[in-house]
């Protein structure tokens, strides 16, 4: 058993990757078995309170990562957790997007945040693991991640302001086609059983509700968040167990955040800008280390948390003086 504990498993011993799996697992089950066992409205204190406790958890498992594998690991982890929860930030208003689309009730909406976390620690696992085989294996791959990552905050400073219309999602057009939805929701149920609509017989069929169509886009969503996320991360720190763990503590806290963040999503309208400014320097980092060299963890620390405070405290300038104009 010493030996199976002790033996790497994607650059770190094993029994490092179980405590990971066992602190999130039992996060996971403290929120929904003790905090939300019963489906209610979560107010902005309740969220503000349930992200600190994520947070707390988050920075206490870094400070023992910290202990365990050294200061430099200790760094990337906070790093790679603070441009996780930057980037993803943009996530939420998409996901409030997505519940205000379906009519998803406050009520109802912790629910699809919860079990599409699940989904999010599989889908994380699996792009990180192939991101950390390409980087071993292929140093040049570095270079065309960052290349996409200028590329993609190029294309959202040019795009930011451009409204969505989730009604002409591919995705979701192709899940009303080969998938029974029915037209209401029924309570917080994902799946139900009724009448098939073509069936003299009354025979009982399983239909998808609405509530499990926003679980799919909520998942779809984080798919294409992560495909900039995952390359941004691996930009700075090549440990895939570094990687994981801060990308999926960052992702637990910011679900948690949600309902915070999305009643106050009108006052962070510059925050796109500042995202995109990440994205850009982050790629664009790439590409000076044969002229500069390495930029340490704490210099992409620093850069990432001034344009995020700076997107934030503009929005919130410019916000105010738009409300006394008006």
């Amino acid at each position: 058993m010493t030996e199976f504990l002790q033996s790497p498993f994607l650059g770190q011993a094993t029994w490092l990757w179980l405590v990971f799996v066992g602190v999130v697992a039992a996060l996971l089950a403290f929120d929904l078995g003790v905090l939300h066992r019963d489906d209610h409205e979560i107010g902005v204190r309740e969220s503000l309170l349930l992200s600190a406790g994520y947070i707390g958890a988050a920075s206490l498992f870094g400070a023992w990562l910290w202990w365990q594998l050294g200061a430099q690991s200790g760094v990337d982890y906070f790093t790679g957790f603070l441009i996780e929860k930057s980037l993803s930030m943009d996530n939420v208003f998409v996901i409030a997007m997505i519940f205000a689309f379906f009519g998803i009730p406050r009520s109802y909406q912790h629910r699809v945040l919860f079990w599409g976390i699940l989904g999010v620690i599989v889908l994380r696992a699996l792009m990180i693991g192939l991101g950390a085989a390409l980087v071993t294996r292929f140093d040049w791959v570095l270079y065309l991640f960052g290349a996409f990552l200028v590329a993609t905050g190029i294309k959202m400073l040019t795009m930011s302001g451009h409204a969505t219309d989730l009604g002409d999602n591919r995705t979701l057009r192709w899940l009303r086609r080969h998938v029974r939805v029915t037209p209401a929701l029924h309570g917080n149920a994902f799946f139900v059983r009724a009448p098939h609509p073509t069936r003299a017989d009354d025979a009982q069929v399983w239909w998808a509700t609405p509530l499990f169509l926003a679980l799919c886009m909520v998942e779809f969503a984080d798919l294409i968040f992560a495909v900039d996320s995952v390359p941004a991360i691996f930009a700075i720190i090549t440990d895939p167990f570094i990687v994981y763990t801060s990308n999926i503590f960052a992702i637990l806290g910011l679900r948690a955040l949600y309902f915070a963040l999305a009643a106050m999503a009108h006052r962070f309208v510059y925050l796109k800008y500042a995202l995109a400014l990440v994205l850009v320097f982050i790629g664009g980092k790439i590409f000076l280390v044969d002229l500069v060299g390495k930029l340490p963890s704490l210099v992409s620390l620093g850069v990432t948390l001034g344009l995020i405070a700076g997107g934030v405290l503009v929005s919130l300038w410019k916000t105010r003086t738009l409300n006394r104009a008006a």
